[in-house]
């Protein structure tokens, strides 16, 4: 039972400290001359879905939710936000080249139809980012137009 007792304290003593190592919640500022929705011209319906489906990861708009502030939880979504930003930042689209805008468009509609995107763990804790058939068939269509003009 001691051994048990110190194990949990261990535990709970680890748990605390690793609190004060700090994660990075910092968003870059967003030039809306880069920005993908004002740049690409964005229909409402279309710019609606990315805010809630796209943005959170996809861009330096990342709104942190409250479990982002507790490790080991924090790590994690920090992660996921910076692959994310690292696979396409909608928030520096201007920045691309058209080569790389073109394999990002393919990309994003391509996910959508795999259902890849949002990611289904993500969807858990943001319902809103949720799509219907009709929400995901918009955004592929949108992407893939895009895509074609490029």
């Amino acid at each position: 039972m001691i051994k048990f007792s110190r194990t949990v304290l261990a535990v709970v003593i680890v748990l605390v400290l690793i609190q004060f190592i700090p994660v990075n919640r910092t968003n870059e500022p967003v030039q809306a001359a880069e920005d993908f929705i004002q740049v690409m011209q964005t229909p409402p319906q279309v710019t609606a879905l990315l805010k809630n489906a796209c943005y959170d990861c996809h861009s330096n708009e990342t709104v942190y939710p409250d479990y982002a502030r507790v490790a080991p939880f924090s790590w994690s979504v920090k992660h996921h936000v910076n692959k994310g930003r690292r696979y396409a930042n909608f928030s520096v689209w201007a920045s691309y080249n058209d080569e790389l805008k073109m394999n990002m468009l393919k990309k994003s509609a391509q996910t959508l139809k795999d259902h890849t995107m949002p990611m289904p763990a993500y969807i858990n804790f943001h319902p809103e980012a949720s799509l219907t058939p009709g929400e995901r068939e918009l955004l592929i269509s949108y992407f893939e137009s895009l895509a074609a003009e490029q």
